[in-house]
């Protein structure tokens, strides 16, 4: 309001305009103090607050002085027992004199032994099947030459890449995208997502064939252990239990709750990894992905049991040789 426009007020109407202003002058006064008093109050934290402890923030630690590494003279990584090759480096002269005195192994003895480990160039191995067809000169008939044994047309992908696949989703929990990525880059092999997806969907078989004497090994145990943890199944929430007794362990993946002993600590570390694989992939798009998930869990959980690693336990369930068989 300019000063014109104050000069023409009344005495009551300046008197109502004053008591107004003074009221907001008040209110910002009160709000200016309020907002004063949080700026001056510590933030929040889990320790005064009721956020969670993961949204605290870390301290940093102070450094600590580095210490001298300790060292124990004559211990070294254990030479392997069966190397695949063997370099004998030996002299040929001796290097200490313009003589070039000839050395053999007589007068080299002593030996200092040490392993060097590396990876070999990982790249698939392509094997090309030419069957030979035509007619016969005789009955003048097609013929046409069997496919070798264990080479049959259909997926090129044979049981070990299989086997490696299944063990890279199931036990280190890597998503299909990751997954194709990881052959492309490590393997050197071109692989689409639908291509895994068909892999997994091709082992249900043979692994729920795997996972059924291993289920029926648990149900005949005197003692049996059990633990539950949510999954995800096509978007909505179902229930994995693991049930373990000496020699087996089972995995189910249900959408109900069922009637199941008390947990224990051996059946929590069992269902660990499936938490993890929870929290890494999210879940399963498609029920067929559960199953295949629980019966190849059940299947490596039980053969580690007996002394056998991922791979080999799902390789061995895919040809049907499993280490529990069906009774």
């Amino acid at each position: 309001m300019n000063r014109a426009a104050l000069l023409s007020l009344s005495r009551d109407d300046l008197i109502a305009l004053i008591l107004a202003q003074h009221a907001q002058i008040s209110a910002l006064t009160a709000r200016i103090a309020e907002l004063e008093a949080r700026l001056a109050a510590p933030p929040k934290t889990p320790d005064n607050s009721s956020l969670p402890p993961s949204k605290g923030q870390k301290p940093n630690l102070p450094d600590r002085p580095k210490k001298p590494r300790p060292t124990h003279p004559g211990v070294a990584r254990a030479l392997a027992e069966h190397p695949d090759s063997i370099i004998e480096a030996t002299l040929a002269t001796c290097p200490h004199r313009a003589h070039a005195h000839a050395l053999g192994l007589a007068d080299q003895p002593d030996i200092h032994a040490y392993d060097h480990i590396d990876l070999p160039p990982l790249r698939p191995v392509v094997t090309r099947i030419n069957r030979h067809r035509g007619l016969c000169p005789c009955c003048h008939q097609p013929v046409a030459a069997p496919a070798p044994e264990g080479l049959e047309p259909g997926s090129p992908f044979g049981p070990g890449l299989c086997a490696l696949i299944i063990h890279l989703h199931v036990t280190q929990a890597i998503g299909f995208q990751r997954l194709a990525r990881l052959m492309a880059e490590v393997f050197g092999l071109t692989i689409s997502e639908g291509a895994i997806a068909n892999i997994l969907a091709r082992a249900e078989a043979p692994l729920l064939a795997a996972a059924a004497p291993i289920a029926a090994a648990v149900r005949a145990s005197p003692v049996v252990g059990s633990d539950e943890t949510s999954a995800r199944v096509g978007g909505k929430t179902w229930w994995q239990w693991v049930l373990l007794s000496s020699t087996a362990v089972c995995h189910v993946i249900a959408d109900t709750r069922r009637d199941v002993p008390t947990t224990n600590n051996a059946c929590e570390r069992a269902l660990r990894p499936s938490v993890i694989f929870r929290q890494v992939t999210g879940g399963f798009r498609a029920e067929w992905g559960a199953k295949v998930y629980a019966a190849a869990a059940s299947v490596i959980a039980t053969e580690r049991l007996h002394g056998l690693t991922a791979p080999a336990a799902i390789r061995a369930a895919l040809a049907g040789k499993p280490v529990i068989q069906a009774a």
